[in-house]
């Protein structure tokens, strides 16, 4: 697809590949090519897709588009997230640059927040707490 025939959501899904290790499905891309749909990305070949579509970006507007997605990933999917989001800017819900991703521990699970460049907030969680635990001492 080229950039200019759906350049929001193209941009969109550079950050998601950086961030996050999705990828564009390319059985789908006619429907962002077109104007009429989203434009799919998974980490999983498709089993499971977030879909991207045109419009505003939240901002600072609380009840605008979904509040949260969370990601649950293994203990070392977890640690490489932490490892790659120095590479592509995070932000607070404020919409500040966040320097360096945070592991919240839990006790049961670890947590990191951030927003995307649009306003959308996400969460990556792993329950590998001891595996993660012993790996960030």
């Amino acid at each position: 697809m080229s950039s200019s025939s759906f350049p929001t959501c193209t941009r969109a899904a550079t950050w998601y590949r950086k961030a996050l290790g999705l990828e564009i499905l390319g059985e789908y891309e006619h429907f962002a090519v077109s104007g009429k749909g989203p434009l799919f990305i998974s980490s999983d070949a498709g089993n499971t897709n977030l879909a991207l579509f045109r419009g505003n970006p939240r901002g600072r507007r609380e009840t605008a588009g979904h509040h949260l997605v969370a990601f649950r990933v293994d203990g070392e999917g977890f640690l490489q997230f932490l490892r790659r989001a120095p590479d592509c800017p995070l932000y607070d819900d404020q919409g500040n640059e966040i320097a360096k991703a945070q592991a919240v521990d839990h006790k049961m699970s670890f947590s990191t927040y951030f927003c995307d460049p649009w306003g959308n907030r996400f969460e990556v969680t792993t329950y590998d707490h001891d595996f993660v635990s012993a790996k960030l001492q």
